[in-house]
């Protein structure tokens, strides 16, 4: 008898996968994730989003530019707050609407970044919070900005 293995996110219950819904959020709430990037993410997110922009992937092209050297992409960084917002604070469950961000400085190849989250703004009539996003290497921003995201109320139970 041949017996199908099933992910444990496919049969875990939406209550088990959910994040916060918007009646749990209270404006300062915070959390953070730290990352170092690697070559290899670089390389990866590179190739996953089709930007190989020689600032990014070739040293020799790179020290002749102003940055001196390979510098990782904004978006990659980027990537980390939409890591916290997806998976931490608001959570799974809760949808972007928008972004904005001020690129302060350049992240290359071993940098550890610190990626903070706060609540800045709750609307319990749309649904939608307003966030702050930092991205700092040791003391240095090098990405701020804030975020808007749609999240769900919590279900009526019967």
């Amino acid at each position: 008898m041949d017996q199908q293995i099933t992910p444990a996110a496919v049969v875990a219950t939406m209550d088990e996968l959910h994040g916060y819904y918007i009646d749990d959020l209270e404006v300062g709430m915070t959390d953070v994730y730290v990352r170092t990037v690697t070559e290899t993410d670089i390389v990866q997110y590179s190739q996953i989003s089709g930007d190989d922009n020689p600032l990014h992937v070739n040293e020799e092209f790179a020290k002749q530019t102003v940055f001196k050297g390979r510098i990782a992409h904004g978006m990659l960084t980027c990537g980390y707050i939409s890591s916290v917002l997806g998976t931490k604070l608001p959570g799974p469950g809760c949808a972007y609407l928008n972004q904005n961000l001020n690129f302060r400085a350049p992240v290359r190849i071993g940098d550890t970044v610190q990626t903070r989250v706060t609540m800045k703004a709750i609307d319990p009539e749309t649904n939608n919070v307003t966030c702050e996003a930092v991205c700092s290497i040791g003391e240095k921003v090098v990405i701020d900005g804030t975020a808007t995201l749609w999240v769900p109320n919590k279900r009526k139970k019967t």
